[in-house]
C-alpha cells in the first residue's frame, strides 16, 4: 500500500512518545500490506473495525491509541485520517 499521511503520525507521537513504536510498527506493516478487502484488513488485525466510506479503526498499543485510516482499496492506497488516544476517539463522531 502507498500510505499518505505519516506526518500526522509524526506529530502525534512527538506529543505521545509512547505511541512512536507501535506507530511505526503500523506504518511499515501498512506499507507492505497487500489489503485488497476490508477482510483482509482483519485478518492481520482482528481489532480492526472496518466502518463507512471504506475507513478503518486500528487499536493501537493496546487500544491506549486509535488511528483512522480511509482505505482505497483498488488503488492500493491508505491515507491516514486521525490518530488520537482512546479517550479523544471517544469524543469524535465517524
Amino acid at each position: 500500500m502507498k500510505v499518505l499521511g505519516r506526518n500526522k503520525l509524526v506529530t502525534f507521537y512527538k506529543k505521545h512518545t509512547h505511541a512512536k513504536k507501535a506507530l511505526e510498527a503500523w506504518f511499515s506493516e501498512a506499507e507492505s500490506a497487500t489489503w485488497q478487502t476490508p477482510h483482509d484488513v482483519k485478518e492481520r488485525y482482528p481489532s480492526a473495525d472496518p466502518i463507512s466510506d471504506n475507513r478503518v479503526i486500528f487499536n493501537i498499543k493496546g487500544n491506549h491509541y486509535r488511528l483512522v485510516v480511509k482505505i482505497r482499496y483498488q488503488n492500493s492506497i491508505a491515507l491516514i485520517e486521525w490518530v488520537g488516544t482512546h479517550a479523544d476517539y471517544s469524543k469524535k463522531r465517524f
